[in-house]
């Protein structure tokens, strides 16, 4: 049996036999607190509607906090992933923080930088993890680089430093500094979220900044190539709109490397996106345009086209079904899972 196969069956296993243990994974006694949650996601998906190929998605994140006084707490995260195994990597994310709930929060470890957490991704119902190193690329390679993420991202490999507000009036910001690797000098990022939740139709903008000096043999996205340069600079904003039952969003990334060696990774990524919710049922378009080397006219650009439609049938609060109907790279796919959430 395929030894990914028989991990997630141990896992949908544990997940179905305690349906609605929610105390399960969470643990309050006094000042301090526990939370484990995740999801596994398996399915398979038929590049050219030939022979399918087994895919599986999963994540499971752990929180501590402690209080030791009234607004204040000190806590811990880990979190390990499908996207951090692939990459030989123990941990998606390890790191402290302290919370003061009048002012914000402060985080130290090794965490995406704020501008990748306070940015705005584009709707999707599929279990292809669109916004995040998508699945169809896994198992379609690109014929060129692709920067599949139209969100800012600059590693989570680096010891890092994030400083976030709380969100006053709708509004939040935050910056990062992080270093201490192989893989750059320093890296500093700043973001800002505006979020509008009164009234019929509710939005959300950000916008994101980071500039990272002499990248070092260095790759943040999986299908780009390594970047070594003098410095890189990136900046990618979003923007959300619902309107009852439906969510439309657009966003953009632009990455620029001075004086790069070898091969390029630069250009850009601009996406946008539509999903529709009624009772259990969920449906989404999206499409993701990527250009990579629009700053080098000694070679020719790579632009590759994504679109993806996805259905979701939510059996029950954390059991649901998707399908997805695709092409990137000029290679239609088809894609079914199941997915469990807790």
């Amino acid at each position: 049996m395929n030894s990914s196969f028989f991990k997630y069956f141990l896992f949908t296993f544990f997940i179905l036999y305690f349906p609605n243990q929610a105390n399960a994974f969470q643990y309050d006694t006094g000042r301090f607190s526990f939370r484990l949650n995740g999801y596994g996601t398996a399915g398979f998906l038929e590049p050219d509607f030939q022979e399918p190929n087994f895919i599986n998605d999963w994540r499971i994140r752990t929180q501590m906090n402690y209080g030791f006084s009234s607004g204040k707490s000190l806590g811990l995260v880990y979190a390990l992933d499908a996207a951090a195994v692939d990459e030989n990597k123990f941990m998606r994310e390890a790191f402290l923080f302290f919370e003061k709930n009048a002012m914000g929060r402060i985080e130290f470890g090794f965490t995406d930088s704020i501008a990748r957490k306070l940015s705005v991704g584009l709707p999707d119902v599929g279990g292809l993890r669109v916004n995040d190193k998508p699945l169809f690329y896994k198992k379609i390679p690109p014929k060129g680089a692709v920067i599949s993420d139209t969100i800012l991202t600059t590693g989570r490999s680096a010891l890092r430093t994030n400083i976030a507000s709380v969100s006053k009036n709708g509004l939040q910001y935050g910056f990062s500094i992080s270093g201490i690797t192989d893989d750059y000098n320093y890296s500093l990022d700043g973001a800002l979220k505006i979020k509008n939740s009164s009234g019929k139709i509710k939005t959300v903008y950000s916008v994101g900044a980071s500039f990272m000096d002499k990248p070092d043999n260095y790759r943040t996205d999986s299908y780009t190539p390594r970047v070594t340069a003098d410095w890189r600079a990136q900046v990618s904003s979003g923007m959300n709109l619902q309107y009852n039952s439906w969510i439309w969003g657009v966003s953009a990334r632009l990455i620029y490397d001075e004086k790069p060696i070898g091969a390029i990774s630069d250009g850009l990524a601009v996406g946008s996106g539509i999903s529709y919710d009624i009772l259990n049922y969920s449906l989404s378009l999206t499409y993701i345009f990527s250009d990579t080397g629009i700053w080098n006219r000694s070679i020719e650009d790579y632009i590759d086209h994504t679109a993806v439609a996805s259905f979701r049938y939510k059996y029950s609060e954390n059991l649901d079904g998707w399908m997805s109907l695709g092409i990137t790279t000029e290679t239609p796919f088809l894609a079914v899972g199941l997915r469990i959430s807790f």
